[in-house]
């Protein structure tokens, strides 16, 4: 009798655990349409405690529950260490390769990583990943990220003052103005230490919730890495909202945020990025900041961003379709950016141009117009962050910001046709058409013809005084970030810039032009400050130079730089460039004594300016799949399609060495005397291997 009401039980015990099991799994599948609820917080239950209750559920279903008790409770922290500091994380390798399969059977897993996971550590950040690599990662990226930490940082000191917040660094000393000039101004250090002595009494300070902070959205998040590494660096927040379409990648978001003690002000969201925006445009429900760093191109994203950034917000945007904005696809530019590009030497700052003209264009629709901050081209993408205010007599004077840019096909000059004209009239502005062309139907220099590019950004790319004050907290705390010593020299670069000066030339493609030997940079500078113009570097390139100056002037330094290292005219056509340039007498006498002004602070200090390529392939990775996972063929297409024009077929005996595309879809009437291979078998074994 005792046995078979043990059994009875154990049978009851079973049917138990499997419609328990049953029922977690469902929920578990109802997960993406859990994740978007937290957005609304005039539902019943709590959006906070929906999602964690969801996971709670996810997991303890993945695992097997024996128990119900863990639907009562809210899903436990994974007691971890805590996180990393800079320079333990700067010691780490980011790389994602997949680890030893028998170092991992015999080492015990950590606490809160799943099997075939790992942790990918970036600043104070610790990042569980899958080994399948579902989700898109870039480690070259760390620039980026570390750069708009810097940003965010100065930008909610300067905002949260006004709210009578004092905004606190960890490791961060008194505020000293970094200068790259050898001289000091004593009424700024005046200013600072009266700055310095008005210090607002409400502190904020990283990983707490400030009620008066900035609300932040991530809307392109996938791991969340950068949102995660936002609620551990910067202080003053009240909420990050890190946004990915994909179920994947939120659900990850939401396990980084667990597992680095943030969920408090890091919010998980399911949605579609730009219906997310468009939905919290209104004034009280607007992002004090937004960042946007898509696989590719912004555009379908700048219409609701400009509306969901608040009066006077930040908005952070990439662009990574630097084919299409540096020239090799004109009109798909235009299509995106309203704006067409031109491949010239100077296409890198022509496309932080066309990307603030989209943005400045874009805002305009809604009365509204930006103010650059900071806007760098770096390795393989370009980075602008600009501030969005609201004004309709502002807007007014947009057309005057920008210009169409007339670009000769054979000498390389340039110039700028400004789209409309303001002047003032008292206390009023008085608006007018511009006049123009500024160019002929020829080149003055050359005879050749012109290309016709814009409309771009006309104005400044950045504001001196946000840039200096950035720079001088990152070099004032060198061990705050990975990538400091890039940032002090990018910045540095910028700040020596000429901001009222549109786009660049470039030494090497001035002396190509006329054949001759280059010019050493410093000498070139000071024949140009010895003729009374202004001349500074870029950061955009690395032998580039911005100049006020016309080329006129330019091309008369050339011609007395040709005239001591000669070329041999009976070599030149006379229908070239360099004929007709070199056919002109200067009209100048160009000193290319070198000047101590000419070579610029960042140059003295050695700072790093252009770095080396940090690893092998370390472009653009793989798109991420729409249904998880990313492509791993990527370099082997690269390799195949690598000088494709240049080794081109002369012997019609290697065409058989291809398939016959025809033959394969059954449609080749030659037989043998087709020109391509036939043979099947040889493709079957090409895919095997």
């Amino acid at each position: 009798m005792v046995d078979d009401m043990t059994k009875t039980s154990v049978r009851l015990e079973g049917r138990c655990h499997r419609r328990c099991t049953f029922m977690l799994v469902r929920t578990a599948r109802h997960f993406p349409l859990i994740i978007s609820h937290h957005l609304h917080p005039s539902r019943t239950r709590s959006a906070t405690q929906t999602f964690q209750l969801s996971l709670g559920i996810a997991a303890a279903a993945s695992r097997g529950l024996r128990s119900m008790e863990h639907l009562k409770t809210a899903p436990e922290v994974p007691t971890t260490k805590p996180p990393p500091t800079t320079a333990e994380s700067s010691a780490e390798d980011t790389s994602l390769a997949p680890t030893d399969t028998t170092a991992d059977e015999e080492k015990p897993l950590p606490a809160g990583l799943l099997p075939g996971e790992t942790v990918v550590k970036e600043g104070k950040a610790a990042i569980l990943f899958p080994s399948a690599n579902e989700v898109f990662y870039n480690p070259v990226q760390e620039f980026n990220r570390d750069l708009t930490c810097a940003v965010i940082t100065e930008f909610a000191r300067d905002l949260l003052a006004q709210r009578g917040v004092k905004v606190v660094v960890p490791g961060e000393k008194e505020r000293v103005v970094v200068s790259l000039s050898e001289e000091t101004n004593e009424d700024d250090a005046q200013t600072e230490e009266k700055n310095g002595a008005e210090s607002p009494a409400v502190t904020a300070t990283v990983g707490e919730k400030c009620e008066r902070g900035l609300r932040v959205l991530e809307g392109l998040a996938a791991s969340g890495l950068r949102s995660v590494r936002f609620a551990l660096e910067v202080p003053g927040l009240q909420s990050v909202t890190a946004n990915d379409f994909s179920t994947k990648a939120a659900a990850l978001i939401a396990r980084n945020a667990q597992y680095n003690g943030v969920s408090h002000l890091l919010e998980a969201s399911c949605r579609d990025a730009s219906m997310l925006m468009y939905e919290m445009r209104g004034k009280k429900e607007r992002f004090d900041v937004i960042d946007l760093d898509p696989y590719g191109s912004p555009a379908s994203f700048l219409d609701a961003a400009v509306q969901a950034v608040s009066e006077g917000g930040l908005l952070c945007v990439t662009c990574t379709d630097m084919a299409v904005m540096a020239g090799n696809s004109g009109e798909t530019c235009y299509s995106k950016y309203g704006s067409v590009s031109i491949k010239a030497k100077y296409c890198h700052e022509m496309a932080l141009r066309i990307i603030l003209h989209s943005l400045d264009q874009r805002a305009g629709v809604y009365q509204r117009y930006i103010q650059p901050l900071l806007s760098v081209s770096v390795d393989f993408y370009i980075r602008v962050f600009v501030r969005v205010f609201t004004g309709q007599a502002m807007v007014k004077n947009s057309a005057s910001k920008q210009a169409l840019v007339y670009n000769c096909v054979g000498c390389g000059s340039f110039h700028l046709q400004r789209m409309g004209r303001r002047t003032s009239n008292g206390k009023h502005m008085k608006y007018s058409p511009a006049a123009g062309p500024p160019v002929g139907p020829e080149c003055e220099h050359c005879g050749q013809r012109h290309q016709l590019g814009g409309p771009i950004w006309a104005e400044p790319i950045y504001d001196l005084a946000f840039v200096q004050k950035v720079l001088s907290a990152v070099s004032g705390n060198p061990s705050r970030f990975g990538t400091s010593k890039r940032i002090e020299g990018m910045l540095s670069m910028v700040t020596e810039e000429l901001e009222d000066v549109p786009l660049y030339y470039t030494m090497d493609s001035l002396s190509s032009t006329i054949h001759c030997s280059t010019p050493p940079l410093l000498q070139f500078k000071s024949a140009l400050l010895h003729a009374g113009h202004r001349v500074s570097l870029s950061h955009a390139c690395k032998n580039a130079i911005k100049t006020d100056a016309p080329p006129a002037a330019i091309w008369d330094v050339m011609r007395c730089w040709e005239k001591a290292n000669p070329v041999k005219r009976e070599k030149l056509s006379e229908t070239s460039p360099a004929f007709k340039i070199l056919s002109t007498e200067p009209s100048l006498e160009a000193c290319f004594t070198v000047r101590e002004d000419a070579n610029p602070q960042s140059r003295k200090r050695h700072l790093t300016r252009f770095q080396e390529n940090p690893q092998a392939f370390w472009g653009p990775k793989a798109r991420a799949k729409a249904g998880g996972g990313i492509a791993t063929n990527l370099q082997d297409k690269r390799k195949k399609c690598q000088n494709k024009r240049k080794n081109q077929i002369t012997d019609s005996s290697e065409v058989k060495n291809f398939h016959c595309k025809k033959f394969r879809q059954g449609t080749c009437n030659n037989g043998d005397k087709c020109g391509y291979s036939h043979n099947l078998e040889q493709t079957t074994e090409e895919k095997m291997e």
